[in-house]
């Protein structure tokens, strides 16, 4: 677990997604938290990610992560880390914050524990992330806590994307 001073960053392991998945109101571990019912906006990566995990386990690290507000005890985002550290050391991070969460600093605090706990690994030597193509907020977050604008990149899913990185 991963901590900052106003959130757990807690691995989705097959018990809490299990919970995600069957919409249960609550979680009692690693830490008790209430689970609003419309906490993410992408609830279509909750069964994909239950079945890598379940065939590698060891990947929790570096796949998903759910967010409690420690002090509220609530659910309030996911996100972490799109696979393992590639050949060039490279790692791809993102995340979200549950609407009446946001514009509180509570993302800057995500990103900047994601890349922590990725820049302290050893075979990690950047950090990677995608916004959509246009100036926003998760832009502003990344530059402000270090990322330089990479370039326009084609995504097949999400078409053009800028591309950001932090290096080592």
């Amino acid at each position: 677990m991963l901590t900052t001073p106003r959130l757990h960053l807690i691995p989705a392991d097959l018990a809490i997604l299990e919970a995600l998945i069957h919409k249960h109101q609550e979680l009692t571990a690693p830490v008790a938290c209430r689970i609003p019912d419309d906490w993410t906006e992408f609830p279509e990566v909750l069964e994909p990610t239950y079945h890598l995990l379940k065939g590698k386990p060891s990947l929790s690290p570096w796949w998903m992560y759910i967010f409690v507000h420690r002090a509220d005890q609530v659910l309030i985002g996911s996100g972490g880390f799109k696979g393992l550290p590639d050949e060039d050391g490279t790692v791809e991070i993102g995340y979200e914050i549950y609407v009446p969460y946001r514009q509180q600093g509570l993302a800057t605090e995500v990103a900047k524990e994601l890349v922590a706990f990725a820049l302290s690994q050893p075979k990690v030597r950047n950090v990677m992330a995608h916004t959509l193509p246009e100036q926003n907020p998760s832009n502003r977050l990344l530059k402000k806590i270090g990322f330089k604008f990479d370039g326009t990149i084609q995504d097949p899913d999400d078409g053009e994307i800028w591309q950001w990185i932090l290096k080592k």
